[in-house]
Formats: C-alpha cells, sequence, structure tokens
C-alpha cells in the first residue's frame, strides 16, 4: 500500500498521507511524496490520522523533509495526530519545529 499526497489551495499546499505504519520503510516512498511537489506549494502538511506506530526513522525522515526543503517551503505542518503518536512528537519537541494540531 502506497502513501497518498493531494495538492490544495491552488496547488500551494502539498497533503501527506501516511499510513497506519511510519517507519524505516516508508524512506523512499516519503522522499518523493515531498520532492515531487511542484513549485507553487510553499506549505507541507503531514496527516497522521492513520498513523498508528511510528519510530525514530520516522522522526528523522521529517527532520530531513524540513532540512530538504527549507528554501522552497515556508511552513511545514503535522496534523490529525492520534494521542500516542502525538505522545512521541511531543517529547521529541516537534512541536517546537512543525506546526501541530
Amino acid at each position: 500500500m502506497s502513501l497518498d499526497t493531494c495538492l490544495v489551495n491552488g496547488n500551494k499546499d502539498l497533503i501527506i498521507f501516511m499510513e497506519e505504519r511510519f517507519d524505516f520503510d516508508k524512506v523512499q516512498e516519503f522522499r518523493d511524496a515531498y520532492l515531487s511537489a511542484p513549485d507553487e506549494v510553499n506549505t507541507i502538511t503531514v496527516d497522521l490520522s492513520n498513523t498508528e506506530y511510528m519510530d525514530s526513522s520516522a522522526l528523522g525522515m521529517l527532520l530531513n523533509m524540513q532540512k530538504t526543503m527549507v528554501d522552497k517551503i515556508s511552513t511545514f505542518k503535522i496534523i490529525n495526530c492520534r494521542p500516542q503518536v502525538a505522545k512521541i512528537l511531543k517529547i521529541s519537541r516537534f512541536d517546537k519545529k512543525f506546526e501541530m494540531n
């Protein structure tokens, strides 16, 4: 199963919908999702509504996305976290690096 993406707001926002597991197996697919964003995109949102498990490699992927795209993207968001995933992100202080809700 592959992750889904969606362009909204006149192709200015890219939403990446993660699967149930956000782990090392998703490295290339996740990277491809944000690197293929059109030039008009200025916000990347990672939707974790389906994600029940994430490991340290997922945290690294999020940081790598931000580091790679910082010159092109003005806003990085993480949305719809389940409680256990939100706890991991908060403990890791990702609420300081990403807009989260």
